[in-house]
């Protein structure tokens, strides 16, 4: 009933260290049947290499793709160590922004080419998802915990990729984290009050590390910001005057 390419797609999920059951219900196909391929078909070749594991490490040759990704995972994004000790890179992205699921798709895809990325459906948002042993190699801020409850810092591999490409840094964090808005105000004019609107972008976040990753990546790029709080606590970073909100416009603009 199923194809050769549809067999190895399955199987290829499974040598990812997905369990049976998630890989049935995202093909359709049953258990039994994947049971069975596994010991008919050879699953599909698959490498595992990676340059932060080798005697002299590298990072990313992708590298605006992965500081894009960063952001993405500072903001929503986690790693869970499965059973057979793969790592799940998860990052969650509203269903209100399909763009936004693509972009975050095509980077996990660049960043580790050698990966499968697949999406898991939940209810409001999709869990772009990738399996990896070497997820920890890439995101060394991963750790037991809230990200806001522990240090949160960037190694100095990082710190010169985001220094290298600091826009696509400030995007995926604003595509997690952040939010183009339309604020509004009045004004007297000419004894009238009228009303007065103008763009301003938004990020929010607990963690004071990663609003300090962020307000150090817009110092770079020359945007101005100001802390805004929410209660007693400065979760807030604001962007709103109109030449930082023109140059945000041109490298990030809101989401879709």
């Amino acid at each position: 009933m199923y194809d050769l390419d549809v067999r190895k797609h399955a199987l290829a999920l499974v040598s990812q260290g997905r369990s049976l059951n998630s890989v049935s219900k995202e093909t359709g196909i049953s258990r039994s049947a994947i049971r069975a391929w596994r010991i008919r078909i050879e699953p599909a070749a698959r490498t595992d290499e990676c340059s932060m594991c080798t005697p002299v490490p590298r990072p990313p040759t992708e590298i605006e793709a992965y500081a894009y990704l960063l952001g993405l995972y500072l903001g929503d994004g986690c790693l869970s160590r499965q059973p057979n000790g793969c790592y799940a890179l998860r990052i969650a992205c509203a269903n209100a922004w399909p763009g936004l699921i693509d972009a975050c798709r095509e980077a996990v895809r660049r960043v580790r080419p050698q990966n499968r990325v697949c999406l898991a459906r939940k209810q409001g948002c999709v869990m772009v998802t990738s399996y990896s042993r070497h997820w920890p190699c890439l995101f060394p801020q991963h750790g037991p915990g809230k990200k806001h409850e522990r240090e949160i810092a960037l190694e100095p591999w990082q710190q010169r990729l985001v220094d290298a490409h600091p826009w696509e840094f400030i995007r995926g964090l604003v595509h997690s984290d952040g939010c183009r808005i339309t604020n509004w105000t009045t004004r007297m004019v000419g004894g009238e009050r009228k009303r007065y609107e103008y763009p301003r972008y938004f990020f929010t976040n607990k963690s004071e590390d990663i609003l300090r990753l962020y307000a150090d990546a817009l110092d770079a790029v020359g945007v101005e910001w100001t802390v805004t709080r929410r209660g007693k606590d400065p979760f807030n970073i604001s962007v709103a005057r109109r030449d930082s909100v023109a140059l945000m416009d041109e490298h990030i603009g809101p989401k879709h």
